[in-house]
């Protein structure tokens, strides 16, 4: 949210001391100084380096260059004074413009600092500073960087890329995370991208020295598009601020990888996903992804509105696919697949755990995702195959749903609610359990008599997860390709073939 100055023009400029802040320890009398450092900038995005000292309150300003100096309500404080860097987005393409700075204390306050710098033409791809093979990767990446194609790379530590800069990574990628008690994960910042774009020939694949599940932290996503969690979010893994109200905001391409034994332990209640979309919007390409091996979620959306398109999850052992936080993107050709207990050592929880808030149902926006064409497959568990809760919406078409003993569970008044009033959608599901409901509100009765679904389902999928069942509708939304079955996948038309563990 933006704090702006509620202070006089003439006040700042003249270096005078403001009103009292918060005090962070900073001892009485010390100046508080800004310096700027380098400026990193793209077509609409910058990252501009700061150093501040002394300073409980940091304020900044970007306006164009012809504008001159911005007026006092240009300003902005949701930055915190120990910052090490400002990410800019929303710039115009081909544009100069000046940063302004000062920061301040209790009883003193900087000099205005300021530095120029311009955002690329439209269209222009940005210069690469390539990564020599065999580079061990931490830190932070600052200006765009490239990882050669079939080249071996080694992580160790948090890899944080920066706004204004792009990761690219070419196909046939590898990225091993070394064994060690670090967290060791890649995270893209706000105003930041990646684009890794393998094929099904030679993938990009991110794993482990260590051969296990839970080995490293996985992939970590953080854009502008909205999450109904209040502000001042941020990621599970990194820290890094996360949400907005850029719907179309664009994080990059994500194709073609494949990640491996993710679920790293930060503590008793945290794990790191196989990938993690904070706040992430539809301008950003989701398609052709496996989690494999991992010991927390597959996929989890922390809001945001992404579409994904050709996902797999096998053998997570915590959620296959997780939302919450009010995401209301598409999805379509979503496979999970869990080996039994006695095959992995454990026990696996959801193929799909469904929330809009679990501390506030009503939040708004309300997760609302629309996903066709699933293929679901439990490992025999008592935990549920899909659960709807904690005030969710959603419409999900043309599923198969099996290898639970709950293989949809609906929970929560907002949630059944809206599943019983027809906001919210289950049609042509088939499935090998009937639908528990914990309100009954929307029961068993209610799913039987929507389109196309049954309770019935006997498992006859070939090669744990090939095969569709005749009987379904393809969503009119402009997203979804035409594919009027149940199920993801085909024996005639194989989108994991190439890439993907099975």
């Amino acid at each position: 949210m933006k704090k702006y100055w509620k202070l006089f023009a003439a006040a700042l400029f003249a270096g005078a001391a403001l009103l009292s802040s918060c005090d962070n320890g900073t001892e009485a009398g010390e100046e508080p100084t800004v310096a700027i450092g380098k400026i990193t900038a793209d077509v609409t995005t910058a990252n501009v380096a700061v150093t501040i000292s002394n300073a409980t309150e940091f304020y900044y300003a970007v306006v164009e260059a012809s504008a001159g100096a911005p007026a006092t309500e240009d300003y902005r404080n949701d930055v915190e004074a120990s910052a090490t860097s400002v990410s800019l987005t929303g710039l115009t393409a081909d544009t100069d413009y000046k940063f302004y700075a000062y920061a301040e204390n209790a009883d003193q306050t900087s000099a205005v600092v300021s530095s120029d710098f311009s955002t690329l033409p439209e269209g222009t791809a940005p210069e690469y500073v390539e990564i020599a093979p065999n580079t061990e990767l931490s830190g932070n990446i600052t200006e765009s960087s490239l990882l050669k194609a079939d080249s071996e790379y080694t992580l160790s530590g948090g890899l944080h890329v920066k706004a204004g800069a792009t990761l690219k990574i070419e196909e046939g990628v590898k990225i091993v995370a070394v064994d060690d008690e670090t967290p060791d994960y890649i995270l893209i910042e706000q105003g930041a991208k990646i684009d890794a774009q393998g094929t099904a020939q030679n993938p990009i694949v991110m794993t482990s020295q260590l051969d296990a599940s839970g080995a490293w932290g996985g992939l970590h996503i953080c854009g502008y598009a909205h999450t109904n969690a209040g502000a001042g979010t941020v990621s599970e893994i990194g820290n890094a601020p996360y949400g907005g109200d850029n719907d179309a905001d664009n994080s990059g391409i994500l194709r073609y990888i494949r990640l491996e034994n993710t679920g790293f332990a930060l503590d008793p209640e945290h794990e790191a996903n196989g990938v993690s979309f904070y706040g992430v919007g539809n301008g950003t390409t989701v398609e052709y992804l496996q989690a494999d091996n991992g010991s927390d979620d597959g996929f989890e959306f922390f809001g945001g509105s992404v579409n994904v398109r050709y996902m797999l999850v096998t053998n997570c052992t915590d959620d296959s696919f997780d939302w919450t936080e009010g995401w209301n993107g598409r999805g379509q050709f979503l496979v999970a697949y869990q080996d039994s207990e006695a095959t992995l050592g454990a026990a696996c929880d959801c193929l799909m755990e469904c929330d809009n808030n679990g501390n506030d149902f009503a939040a708004e926006p309300v997760a609302h995702p629309i996903l066709a064409n699933l293929t679901l497959v439990g490992s025999g568990s008592d935990s549920q195959g899909i659960r709807l809760r904690a005030g969710t919406q959603a419409e999900i078409y043309n599923a198969i749903v099996t290898g639970k003993t709950k293989c949809i569970t609906v929970e929560t008044e907002e949630t059944e609610n809206a599943l019983a009033d027809g906001t919210s959608k289950l049609e042509n599901i088939a499935m090998s359990s009937e639908l528990v409901s914990e309100e009954s509100i929307y029961t068993n009765d209610d799913f039987v008599a929507a389109a196309g679904n049954s309770t019935d389902y006997v498992n006859g999928l070939t090669d744990k997860f090939y095969g569709t069942l005749e009987g379904g509708a393809t969503p009119s939304d402009s997203f979804f390709m035409q594919a009027d079955y149940k199920g993801a996948i085909s024996t005639d038309n194989d989108w994991m073939a190439g890439w993907t563990n099975r």
